[in-house]
This record gives structure tokens, C-alpha cells and sequence, in this order.
């Protein structure tokens, strides 16, 4: 079993590999790098299944469940946004249209995950024989610290708590790796933290298959049972 987690940074993606008798962190350029992978389940921190109005059930359930830090669910991503118009200088242009079509405008934030949003998106449609599912940290580290709030994850506390709970899951390598981080590769180390969260997300997944506990492993997703798709069959489901 060999499970991979991913998280987006400023110069590509931060990769963690678990297997059974080792772990390993990359920082690669781009998604591509999962084709030369041999791996069981990848969970990957960015939205996977795009609705044409940038509504999703999974996006609003995982507000839900990480109430009163909501905020850190990030919805609205669209095709057509990025598809449309010229990124990063029609920011303004795409929210009004976005607005013309009666949909809620695109935060900031989002629109500067475009770019790794589609490269994503581009990359699941040409490889669905790939298990490679959206994952959310924020809902894994929840899940680890037993269904409680966390503090945010750029204050000291909150960085430390998510570090303990990954070397509670047996991540003892994260000291060094945050050390890697730090020299050179341009991840921050939330960054670190989450691409292990979505690792041990995906490990979880693919020890619940392993064993077939079908019932443990649905009341890790949401939305629970079969998910809605969007118009290329990609599934809208985050899992944790």
C-alpha cells in the first residue's frame, strides 16, 4: 500500500509518500509527477469535480463541519473563470461576468488557484484510471484531534498541534522535512504539514479498502455515499 499526499506551493507541489516501511517528501513542478508514481490512493488539496456555478455540496459541508473556522473552505472555483479570461490580469473582467450570470464573484485568493486548478482538472480527465482524490487538511487535522477546532494553522500553536498529531500518526520525519522546506524549495511549512495530512488521508482510505470496512471508510467524505458529478463525470467529494 503506498499512499500519496499533495499540496500546492509557489513553485509546484509539495508530495508526501507513505509506505509501509518508508516515507519520502518531493517538491515537484507540476502533477505529472503522479505518472511516474506507483502508488494506491493520492489525496490532493485543491477541488477535483467543477460545477458551472462554483456551488458544491462538498464545499458546503466541509464549511459546515469546520465551523467557526468555515472561512478556510475555499469554493467558487469555474472552468469557465480561467478558461474565459486571461489570468492573472482579468480578475475584475471574470467577476462581472460572474455577476452578469448571477453567480457569486471569485475571491482573490481562489482566482490565483486557477492556474493549479485547471492543471489538475486537465490532469484527472486524462488519467481516470488514477485514484486521485480531493482531500481537505483542515478536515483531516480535525478528524486527528478528535473532531475539535484547531487553531489556525499560521499561529505558533497551531503549527505545533498539527505537527504532534502527524508524529502521533507515525510522520516522525516532519521535523526534517520542515527543515527541508526551509532551505531552499520555497514551501512554507503549512504547506509541509498539509501535503502529510492529505497523505495520511489517502493511507487511511487505502487501509479501509484494504480491509474492505466500507461503513469506517463513508464517514470520511463528504458529501457521504455516491457524489454528485459535474459535467465530465469527475466526482465532487472531498475525503479526509
Amino acid at each position: 500500500m503506498i499512499a500519496i499526499g499533495l499540496d500546492g506551493f509557489r513553485k509546484g507541489w509539495v508530495a508526501v509518500t507513505l509506505h509501509s516501511d518508508r516515507a519520502a517528501i518531493d517538491f515537484v513542478p507540476d502533477i505529472s509527477w503522479l505518472r511516474s508514481q506507483h502508488f494506491t490512493i493520492a489525496a490532493i488539496d485543491i477541488p477535483i469535480g467543477l460545477s458551472d456555478d462554483g456551488e458544491r455540496a462538498c464545499d458546503r459541508e466541509a464549511r459546515a463541519l469546520l465551523r467557526p473556522h468555515g472561512s478556510r473552505v475555499f469554493s467558487g472555483a469555474r472552468r469557465w473563470l480561467w478558461r474565459d479570461f486571461a489570468y492573472p490580469q482579468d480578475f475584475a473582467k471574470a467577476n462581472q461576468a460572474a455577476a452578469l450570470r448571477g453567480q457569486t464573484r471569485v475571491s482573490l485568493q481562489l482566482w490565483h488557484l486557477g492556474p493549479k486548478i485547471l492543471e489538475v482538472d486537465q490532469f484527472v480527465r486524462s488519467h481516470r484510471d488514477l485514484d486521485l482524490r480531493e482531500s481537505h487538511p483542515e478536515l483531516v487535522f480535525r478528524r486527528l484531534n478528535g473532531e475539535r477546532p484547531l487553531p489556525s494553522k499560521h499561529s505558533a500553536d497551531g503549527l505545533k498541534l498539527r505537527r504532534d498529531l502527524l508524529i502521533g500518526r507515525g510522520v516522525v520525519q516532519i521535523d526534517d522535512w520542515l527543515a527541508s522546506a526551509r532551505i531552499g524549495s520555497g514551501a512554507k511549512a503549512d504547506d509541509v504539514l498539509d501535503a502529510c495530512a492529505c497523505a495520511l488521508a489517502a493511507r487511511d482510505l487505502a487501509a479501509f479498502d484494504r480491509t474492505e470496512r466500507c461503513g469506517d471508510r463513508s464517514e470520511r467524505c463528504v458529501p457521504r455515499g455516491e457524489p454528485p458529478r459535474d459535467d465530465h463525470g469527475l466526482p465532487m467529494q472531498i475525503w479526509y
